[in-house]
């Protein structure tokens, strides 16, 4: 089949035949001289290459799925990276060109950020755990200084009705759970609701919003911190509790150490430790949702082959009612080292 012109291309299925001369050209017009070695990374949302030039660092190339997020949106997650890096917080954020740090190629947006390489902390490491807690206060004391216009805000609507919505009116869930699921996604949201009312009011600032293992590279003693691409408003906490594992004798002293470090540079709220297993909740069901509203991308099919099987939604069920006796059990306790 012939390629189709650069004027008529769908950005859609553009992105899904995004190849190594789109990859090689958009790089190239920034006026960086590829020398022809691209390594596919980790990434499923976006497409992200490692690109090797001549003469020089090899760079990150991260190409947008169309129609995510808007340009604002995208604007808004570069400005917050580059003031996080001129706080000497150590993120990795987009290099700019002409003044610009979102481009265009055809039918594609994309961004180059410098190539930094890493492990995964070690979540059983307690001296890491707490300097990660320290990073985590680093960004939400930027985090407080200004507010997004344009990215998400986490909560009941656009993480957990929405998700909900979105499976029940597709054919994903298997008939006969249909009711069942609907009936588990209001308790659930009475769960979430009562959680935040035991919050109290918990200030919303900017955020990483999908702060992970995956999203952190340690190399020797220095930590970076990558991928801002879901940062949105939340709550402080929703940027540690990801880094918590195992049950709640495990998770209290992972706990303890993350708050050492965090509140070594910024006070932290306990009332928000109520929101842990329901901003857990939302994650769950966004999750879900996430990976159907993609399922028809060739790549989700290849990277997710248990998705949308029986086994998955018995297992989906089953992780929203445990969710359930979770979030009606007291919680966190906080003993500061």
């Amino acid at each position: 089949m012939a390629r189709r012109s650069p004027t008529t291309r769908d950005p859609t299925l553009a992105y899904q035949e995004l190849g190594p001369d789109d990859i090689i050209a958009a790089v190239e017009g920034l006026g960086l001289a590829c020398d022809g070695r691209l390594l596919a990374l980790n990434s499923y949302e976006n497409r992200v290459y490692r690109v090797g030039l001549e003469d020089a660092a090899p760079v990150v190339a991260k190409f947008y799925r169309p129609a995510r997020w808007s340009d604002q949106a995208i604007l808004e997650e570069h400005g917050f990276a580059l003031e996080l890096a001129a706080a000497e917080v150590p993120v990795v954020p987009p290099l700019a060109h002409a003044g610009r740090t979102l481009h265009r190629h055809e039918a594609f947006r994309f961004a180059v950020y410098p190539c930094h390489g890493g492990r995964a902390p070690e979540l059983d490491d307690m001296a890491q755990l707490e300097q990660l807690g320290r990073l985590v206060a680093r960004i939400h004391l930027q985090g407080v200084r200004a507010a997004f216009h344009h990215r998400l805000r986490i909560g009941l609507e656009s993480h957990g009705e929405a998700a909900c919505d979105f499976l029940l009116a597709g054919d994903f869930l298997p008939e006969e759970l249909r009711e069942i699921y609907a009936g588990l996604c209001e308790h659930a949201f009475t769960g979430i609701r009562a959680c935040f009312e035991r919050a109290g009011t918990p200030r919303f600032l900017r955020l990483h919003g999908d702060f992970h293992p995956g999203n952190v590279l340690v190399l020797g003693e220095q930590v970076h911190i990558v991928d801002l691409d879901d940062t949105l408003s939340g709550p402080a906490v929703q940027d540690l509790w990801m880094f918590l594992s195992g049950n709640r004798a495990e998770q209290e002293p992972q706990l303890a150490r993350l708050l050492a470090g965090y509140t070594s540079f910024r006070a932290f709220d306990p009332l928000e430790l109520h929101l842990i297993e329901a901003l857990r909740t939302l994650r769950i069901m966004h999750y879900a949702a996430w990976l159907a509203r993609r399922w028809a991308d060739p790549a989700f099919k290849l990277a997710f082959p248990w998705f949308n099987t029986r086994r998955y939604w018995d297992e989906h069920v089953l992780a929203l009612r445990e969710q359930l006796a979770l979030m009606e059990e007291p919680p966190l306790a906080w003993r500061e080292c």
